[in-house]
């Protein structure tokens, strides 16, 4: 089964192109959080998404640098001969659908509307502790 599913936000704009034959497709770079490592910081994976048709007609039109995105799609690799005469390998998500959840700037204009009634929040204070697990605790 080759089947991926991705939460992210967009690391550059689309780029639409069309084909010889008139179909539209979108590529754009998803960055996506993973776990935490040794040091305590939040590793982060650059993806590469390819979309056709619609859903990158749809992607263009409505998403720019900073857009928060759902993805579902699947694994595509290929090779290609670089001008150097090389061998290059790549590896891209061909997403199926496309979820718009929100921009950077919509989260950003939340934030500073949400710290302004924080004088009235009860839970001001309270920020939930991170869950540590260790190896005994994965079912695998």
């Amino acid at each position: 089964m080759n089947s991926v599913c991705l939460l992210g936000r967009l690391t550059r704009d689309p780029e639409l192109r069309t084909t010889n034959s008139g179909i539209s497709n979108c590529r754009f770079s998803l960055a996506v959080e993973g776990m935490l490592n040794q040091d305590g910081e939040r590793q982060v994976d650059f993806i590469n998404i390819v979309t056709w048709r619609n859903v990158a007609n749809n992607v263009a039109k409505y998403c720019k640098k900073g857009s928060m995105v759902g993805v579902v799609g699947r694994i595509q690799t290929g090779s290609y001969q670089a001008q150097d005469g090389s061998t290059r390998y790549t590896t891209d998500v061909v997403a199926d659908n496309v979820k718009f959840l929100n921009s950077k700037s919509d989260s950003v204009e939340n934030q500073n509307s949400q710290s302004a009634n924080l004088e009235d929040d009860p839970f001001k204070d309270f920020s939930p502790a991170e869950v540590v697990l260790s190896d005994d605790d994965l079912p695998f």
